[in-house]
């Protein structure tokens, strides 16, 4: 497993230009490595992200606003790419803190694991902000127009708790999310790596289908998981009655 660790405890680990192009980079070099088979996205501090980093944004010290469109396109937009087209698991440790773009980020992941101390705040248009990294995409699939309007309208929050019983979160943890997702990324890289890189991609797929295309995608998927020699060896262990050692 790799961890990627969001290190600006200081300010929460707020997302600045530098923080973002850094985690993109590194982000690349650990999906491309076949060493790597599950990567832990966590921040430092007690607290996993409170969103972008606003002194980068002070009106006093720029000429104009920043064209967040480019902003969104050249620094989110990349990151978000990486994680969805992985062929391995991305997983969230949300400990403390998951605001605006921080929020998107973990629930962009593809298992999130919250502390029970975690919150997701979605303070945008309390900034004058729509929504982004995003962050709606997931809302409104989880949890419904109308409650993601209101959410977004009001600059609303969701616990751990909240945010697991919507889908949102994949487990509530009684201690540190960093623990538990450091458990739960050392079972993953034992697995069968084929299997869990074909069941992300129809995960992702589920939502984006029609029923018709998603039947071709999902056999498409098991065929190519059938023909991986982990398969021969889960079928040969579940007939021995022994542990399956995958590759």
């Amino acid at each position: 497993m790799a961890w990627l660790v969001l290190n600006r405890p200081g300010q929460r680990n707020a997302l600045s230009a530098d923080l973002l192009a850094d985690l993109e980079a590194a982000l690349q070099k650990m999906l491309a490595d076949k060493a790597v088979r599950v990567v832990i996205l966590a921040g430092s501090g007690g607290h996993f992200c409170a969103g972008q980093d606003l002194s980068e944004r002070d009106p006093r010290q720029l000429d104009k606003m920043p064209d967040l469109e480019a902003v969104q396109k050249q620094l989110y937009h990349p990151i978000l790419a990486r994680i969805a087209e992985a062929d391995k698991p991305v997983i969230a440790a949300v400990d403390g803190i998951a605001a605006g773009a921080g929020a998107g980020l973990a629930l962009h992941c593809d298992l999130v694991l919250a502390s029970k101390e975690a919150r997701f705040y979605l303070a945008f248009a309390r900034l004058g902000l729509a929504v982004d990294a995003g962050l709606g995409w997931h809302l409104v699939r989880q949890l419904g127009r109308a409650r993601t309007a209101g959410l977004l309208m009001t600059g609303g929050s969701l616990s751990a708790e909240e945010a697991h019983a919507a889908g949102l979160v994949s487990r509530v943890c009684e201690g540190s999310a960093q623990e538990a997702a450091a458990d739960l990324a050392a079972q993953l890289a034992a697995g069968p790596q084929q299997a869990l890189a074909e069941i992300k991609l129809l995960c992702r797929q589920a939502g984006q289908l029609d029923f018709a295309a998603y039947l071709q995608a999902e056999a498409a998927g098991q065929g190519r998981a059938g023909a991986h020699p982990d398969y021969a060896e889960g079928v040969l262990a579940f007939l021995q009655k022994r542990a399956a050692e995958f590759g």
